[in-house]
């Protein structure tokens, strides 16, 4: 029943027609703007489901395709799809949302409707960033999700809120400026603005290590990585809650999002000859930011600079293809470091998204992120304590949460292409188990700390259901990969035999 129906434009603008709505609704009824907020919340949640499970898992091609002439001057066109790679991504994009909103019920006072709206409306944007198949369509959407973070930050932030929007806005602004570049040049070599054309497309060797240097700092600002790192723990430790699960569960995706659509299939000599400098920016995420975070006295903070270590493991397990083929003339085991790395972002969306509503829950009621005003949380806090816990022990990676599968995937395949590319690789996982568990060690055991700690209440029914969902949702994804690995199989095959069939 679904099949015929233009279920990418209803998931596209269905929450930003929500955003809309309960725009106009203004100050007047902040209940009834809640209400109809996660009204269309659920509805494109619900709306995102048939993309599951009527997706083909047995082709790369794309799904779900709309196109409609849009600017015909040009070639550009309204044109959707989307393959293994985008889909998933876009139900933790619809998932998140949902419990973003259901977070904010009672924690936003202060323009209540504006705060949903700027949600919903960022909800269609990037749902628009994974399904746009023309290139101007995906750099209008790419744009134009920054301007409601901008406006979550800067209105519900913290003290330092204009610094932080300030300096996310620049960084990620200029950074794409060199990806608008580099798609005019795609179109004057082309003559169309189609993603998928600009795949086949025959580039000299220049040419491409033009365009990837240009998308490398469009898209590794927006993962973060190292040195463009640095707006991501001041973003962090400023924004709200929902602005800070957002951010960590799906905007930071949108970056290695980015390689694989754009970066490998178009510029895959590029990729090659610079897989040395990917490699390496990655390793000094996963290791030097892993360093980093064990000096944090912020618990948003400390979690910002773990989100740079795990996204390090995704670039790494992207650009590892290149060293597998370099050391065993082989493009076998590819496929194993670019799905690990797709695993790991999907896994830290839920895990991200978790941590920082467990923080949330505790600065609602203490209004403090330090660590030191913290102690002893489970003797009053007995469910948030387990909950918390299970989060932290999946951001170590512990077999049996979602937080394994895809460090161990890409580590696996670190191993077919340098020993030593592995073990620094593996060292996050003593990293994270080191900063994550002394933040626990510190926040949740020993004894009641304070007063401030004594007087603390337990996770409500709705914290609890919000936390149970994710919780869930991490089990299940680390107990039972399968499904999600099937999605990718098709699509991450494909992509390895075209930079295979580039290269020979």
């Amino acid at each position: 029943m679904f099949a015929d129906w233009p279920l990418l434009s209803l998931v596209i603008w269905t929450p930003i027609l929500g955003g809309l709505i309960v725009l106009t609704m203004g100050d007047r009824m902040p209940e009834a703007s809640r209400r109809v907020g996660l009204a269309f919340a659920v509805l494109t949640f619900l709306v995102s489901i048939p993309l599951f499970t009527l997706f083909d898992r047995g082709t790369h091609e794309m799904q779900f395709v709309e196109m409609i002439p849009w600017i015909s001057t040009f070639n550009i066109h309204y044109h959707l799809g989307v393959d293994g790679i985008s889909m998933p991504l876009i139900l933790l994009t619809t998932f998140t949302t949902v419990l973003v909103v259901i977070a904010a019920w009672e924690v936003i006072q202060y323009r209540v409707s504006q705060y949903l709206a700027a949600f919903l409306v960022m909800e269609g944007l990037m749902i628009g960033v994974f399904s746009a198949l023309d290139a101007v369509l995906f750099y209008v959407f790419f744009e134009a999700m920054l301007i409601p973070m901008f406006l979550v930050i800067g209105i519900w932030g913290g003290p330092n809120r204009i610094y932080a929007t300030l300096k996310f806005f620049l960084y990620t602004f200029l950074g794409s400026v060199f990806l608008l570049i580099g798609l005019i040049y795609l179109y004057t070599q082309s003559g169309s603005f189609a993603i998928l054309d600009f795949h086949h497309l025959p580039l000299g060797m220049t040419a491409q290590t033009l365009i990837f240097l240009g998308m490398l700092l469009a898209f590794g600002v927006k993962i973060p990585m190292f040195p463009v790192h640095t707006w991501l723990p001041d973003a962090h430790v400023e924004a709200p809650t929902g602005g800070s699960v957002i951010l960590a569960a799906i905007m930071l995706k949108i970056g290695g999002y980015g390689f694989l659509r754009f970066s490998l299939p178009i510029a895959p000599d590029a990729a090659m000859a610079l897989d040395w400098l990917m490699v390496t920016l990655s390793l000094i995420a996963v290791v030097y930011i892993g360093l980093v975070a064990l000096m944090q006295q912020d618990m948003k903070k400390l979690i910002a600079y773990s989100s740079i270590a795990h996204m390090g493991f995704v670039t790494l397990g992207f650009f590892i293809v290149f060293m597998i083929y370099n050391n065993t003339g082989s493009w076998q085991g590819a496929a194993l470091g670019i799905s690990g790395g797709m695993v790991q972002m999907i896994s830290h969306g839920l895990i991200s998204a978790a941590m920082f509503l467990c923080v949330g829950v505790l600065y609602d009621r203490m209004h403090s992120r330090r660590i030191a005003d913290y102690g002893g949380v489970a003797n009053t806090m007995p469910w948030f304590a387990a909950f918390f816990v299970l989060f932290a022990m999946a951001n170590t990676g512990l077999p049996g949460t979602s937080g394994f599968v895809g460090e161990f995937m890409v580590i696996l395949a670190a191993f077919r292409a340098d020993f030593w590319i592995a073990l620094l690789a593996a060292t996050t996982l003593i990293l994270a188990a080191a900063y994550t568990l002394w933040l626990v060690k510190r926040v949740v055991y020993g004894e009641v700390a304070n007063d401030n700690v004594a007087g603390l209440t337990d996770v409500n029914r709705r914290e609890f259901w919000v936390l149970g969902v994710l919780a869930f949702a991490v089990l299940l994804l680390g107990v039972w990969p399968a499904p999600l690995l099937d999605v990718l199989a098709a699509t991450v095959d494909n992509l390895v035999r075209h930079i295979a069939v580039s290269k020979l």
